[in-house]
């Protein structure tokens, strides 16, 4: 069955709602963004929640000690890398889980997936100046799922509405979201989260 992240979560309410809806994981945002969250905020939520639920540091440009530092101080289940990262980068994270973003548009080079060696690939909307949570889609038909040799999740623009074409079309190993159930940046709408994730499973 299709996995779902709920990202850029800000607070524990929201985090216990989406596991609640059925969320496979939530992620949080160590970047500059609206959703963004301090390491001691992270840590308090991550440490509420308990032991058994898997959660997702994102970063940006961020150099690998700071990025080890975070992790482990919060207790991150994986990391994320949604900038433009060196995949010597990943070496030095061998100790975790990673998943490595792209910014997807019509000059996306899917040869550019070869040079790192990580644990899952996510695909999500390139939009100018941004770094992710721009709640824009891409033309899914640039990806092909048979020419990418590392489980995908599918990114960008994905609320109750489109994820099940999205799912159909790509069968992805997981969908992420973030915008798409929100009542406002950061903060969740545990109704849109339930629909979300009951349109992707289903």
């Amino acid at each position: 069955m299709i996995k779902v992240k709920i990202c850029g979560i800000t607070n524990l309410k929201d985090a216990e709602a989406a596991l609640e809806a059925g969320a496979d994981a939530l992620g949080f945002v160590f970047a500059e963004s609206p959703r963004k969250i301090t390491l001691a905020q992270a840590s308090k939520i991550v440490k509420a929640l308990g032991p058994w639920v898997t959660t997702v540091g994102v970063f940006v440009n961020e150099a690998p000690e700071s990025i080890i530092r975070t992790a482990v101080e919060c207790g991150l289940s994986c990391i994320q890398l949604h900038g433009d990262e060196n995949p010597l980068l990943t070496k030095k994270l061998s100790s975790f889980k990673v998943i490595k973003a792209f910014r997807v548009d019509e000059g996306f080079k899917p040869s550019a997936m070869a040079r790192y060696n990580v644990d899952a690939f996510l695909f999500d909307a390139k939009v100018k100046d941004l770094f992710g949570g721009s709640g824009k889609t891409f033309d899914w038909k640039i990806i092909d799922p048979k020419k990418i040799r590392r489980p995908f999740i599918l990114s960008g623009g994905l609320h109750p509405k489109n994820v099940r074409q999205a799912v159909r079309a790509l069968k992805p190993y997981g969908v992420d979201v973030s915008s798409g159930v929100e009542r406002s940046a950061g903060k969740k709408d545990q109704k849109l989260m339930k629909e979300f994730i009951q349109n992707a499973k289903t």
